[in-house]
């Protein structure tokens, strides 16, 4: 494979996850050797800081992510962000994970029918919820309230919500429908 190719596509990698992917899972996704990786990530750092973008490293997990010199964009879009109001999609989700608990983003899209990728960001960034690692398997994330959103709410405990206990019987009712498959969330 091309060099020039290599990093094209390693760029559409990195673009796609949104996240850290080490040089092994990019040498197996791309069908290249580690050698060649490494070797396109040492030239894409180069190209990518033209496009305003940095590459970051970490071990040999690699990200993409803006340079440090659009720093002031971000933040003036990021404080935008969250002074709009919360979509329908996104109370939606919130509503899910505020009843359900404890709750995947394959259970979320399953039972609101859509992809809730852009509703979860965004109640992430507002620190409406948080997430962490499932201890069932480390490549999915399960989502749950934060206490921050409790304060908003003027609640000290997740039960105190409205029809709490009639939603949670309902809730258990939607899990066990739900296909599990060993998928990365």
């Amino acid at each position: 494979m091309k060099e020039k190719d290599l990093k094209k596509e390693i760029v559409a990698v990195l673009f796609y996850k949104n996240d850290e992917v080490s040089i092994s899972e990019m040498a197996k996704t791309l069908d290249a050797d580690r050698a060649d990786i490494r070797h396109a990530l040492e030239h894409l750092e180069k190209s990518v800081e033209e496009l305003g973008l940095v590459l970051i490293s970490n071990g040999d997990k690699y990200s993409l992510s803006t340079g440090p010199d659009q720093s002031e964009l971000i933040e003036r879009m990021t404080k935008e962000d969250l002074n709009k109001d919360l979509s329908p999609a996104s109370l939606e989700t919130l509503s899910i994970i505020t009843y359900k608990g404890l709750v995947t983003r394959k259970e979320i899209e399953y039972i609101r029918g859509v992809n809730s990728s852009f509703s979860l960001r965004a109640l992430l960034m507002r620190g409406l919820i948080e997430r962490e690692s499932s201890t069932l398997d480390e490549r999915i994330f399960l989502y749950k309230p934060s206490t921050l959103m409790l304060r908003h709410l003027g609640i000290a405990r997740l039960s105190d919500l409205p029809e709490w206990h009639v939603v949670q019987t309902e809730m258990k009712k939607v899990a066990e429908d739900i296909p599990h498959t060993e998928e990365n969330e």
